[in-house]
């Protein structure tokens, strides 16, 4: 088997013959009078045309004599190619004979026609190079032991492998449906800052750059929550924004650190509101994306048509971890039971970080079916509101499939009682918490001038289309995940 770079001087060879024959192996323009899915659709009207140009990638070759059959394959669909060498000529036959390669991209023209075995076939009477490929297309691309090159080649992986490619249709279209829905119940869709002096609106370590001109280090954001805040205070009552947000933190098979959210916020709104209306969007999204109610998600069912399931965060905790009675248990309980569920504790954490730490560990995996878990303890949310009856936080966040998929909660407009949390937090950063929130008193100084009350949803596109798609591993949904740098 010859090796790649015996491979790619072949191909140099190729590309040097056409150059030397005064071609352009990748010229400026090529002509297309249909797209290779519009030839197989309306074929039989295509068929009167005494000339038909199509273009695309040459997926497959096969050939005997004066005749080759090609495959092409434009993005669109695939459609069949077919050079005779009594019908097209010596000299443009024996030009692809020589030059053309899998993986090459081809301009043909002719007519069309249907095989004996019935394929949908264009008899080539011309052709002409459009982009000659240097390396070959992976013959056995799922044969690769290292899985992590699928990822570092994701262009290789999309063309070779149909499911994958249209697994990140399918993610378009959901991104679509999202944005279709909350258009239509009056959300005003707008974009905010990327690059933030502080990094707040949760709980995550962020990316921190210079920028040289104003000479001041600046965050990636960790979330767009202050900034879209700020919008309802400046008279926006319903706001959306899709985009990207960072975290410094570890990566596994639901974290990367860069990633895809949708937050939305509603004045005069709640989150009890909130629930009724991601309860509505989830039973018409599933619907459409899946065609049915159910789906599978690594091998259980999972019923979107029922009721969804709610639960407060110590029934959970009580439920699934085995604690008795969570809302006293102290630190050194909650230690001792997180070593026995083999959850990692640093010495700075306090008793509700290792608590969500043991809910992540024994809970999440277990909350199969859609669930709500609300009434989250005090100081645990520092953006949300407190529950006027309770005396937990006024939150909530979405499961299904085991998987955690939104955060919400009454937004808190008390600007007294967020400087009051944000100096909690700062306590919490200065002992060791790189999770902190920071104290960002421009956010408080906008809340002095008045912020309505609101619900405000974040939900992960990502864990999204892994359950929708049913894949494991949060790599799988995103076109270039973050990996580590492959040694030379």
């Amino acid at each position: 088997m010859a090796s790649l770079d015996e491979i790619r001087a072949t191909r140099l060879a190729k590309l040097k013959l056409l150059q030397d024959k005064g071609l352009n192996p990748y010229p400026v323009s090529a002509r297309m009078d249909v797209t290779l899915r519009e030839a197989t659709e309306g074929f039989p009207k295509l068929l009167k045309k005494k000339e038909l140009y199509l273009v695309g990638r040459v997926m497959a070759l096969r050939g005997q004599g004066g005749l080759v059959f090609a495959d092409l394959f434009d993005g669109t669909g695939k459609f069949q190619a077919l050079l005779k060498k009594d019908e097209i000529g010596d000299e443009l036959f024996d030009l692809w004979s020589t030059t053309v390669d899998i993986g090459d991209f081809v301009e043909v023209a002719g007519t069309l026609f249907l095989t004996k075995r019935n394929e949908k076939t264009l008899q080539v009477k011309k052709w002409r190079m459009l982009s000659k490929s240097l390396r070959p297309l992976p013959e056995k691309w799922h044969g690769l032991t290292d899985v992590e090159e699928r990822f570092r080649k994701r262009y290789l992986d999309t063309l070779m492998n149909e499911e994958v490619r249209n697994r990140f249709i399918l993610r378009s279209r959901i991104i679509s449906a999202l944005r279709a829905s909350l258009d239509k119940e009056g959300f005003l869709e707008v974009e905010t800052s990327m690059l933030q002096s502080l990094a707040g609106g949760a709980s995550a370590e962020p990316f921190t750059t210079h920028h040289n001109a104003l000479d001041i280090n600046l965050n990636l954001r960790i979330a767009p929550e202050l900034d879209l805040k700020k919008l309802l205070i400046g008279g926006y009552p319903k706001i959306y924004e899709i985009g990207r947000s960072f975290r410094n933190e570890g990566i596994d098979v639901t974290h990367n650190p860069e990633f895809t959210t949708i937050e939305w916020y509603e004045a005069y709104s709640d989150a009890e509101r909130e629930r009724a209306f991601i309860e509505k969007m989830f039973r018409a999204l599933v619907k459409q994306v899946k065609g049915e109610m159910t789906i599978t998600f690594d091998g259980a069912t999972v019923d979107f048509e029922k009721p969804f399931s709610v639960l407060t965060y110590f029934e959970a905790l009580q439920r699934y971890a085995l604690i008795p009675t969570p809302e006293k248990a102290t630190l050194d309980e909650l230690s001792l039971k997180a070593k026995q569920l083999g959850v990692s504790v640093a010495p700075s954490d306090s008793a509700q970080k290792i608590m969500d730490s043991i809910f992540k560990k024994a809970v999440r995996p277990k909350l199969l079916q859609p669930t709500y878990v609300i009434s989250y303890p005090k100081g645990m949310i520092p953006l949300a509101k407190e529950e006027e009856k309770g005396g937990g936080i006024d939150a909530f966040q979405f499961y299904a499939g085991g998987l955690e998929l939104i955060k919400a909660f009454s937004e808190l407009n008390d600007p007294i009682e967020q400087a009051r949390r944000f100096n909690t937090e700062e306590g919490n950063r200065k002992v060791g918490d790189k999770e902190a929130q920071p104290n960002d008193k421009d956010f408080v100084e906008a809340l002095e001038y008045g912020m309505p009350p609101a619900g405000g949803v974040g939900m992960g596109i990502e864990r999204l289309m892994m359950l929708l798609s049913d894949v494991k591993n949060i790599r799988e949904v995103i076109f270039f995940p973050t990996l580590r740098p492959k040694s030379e």
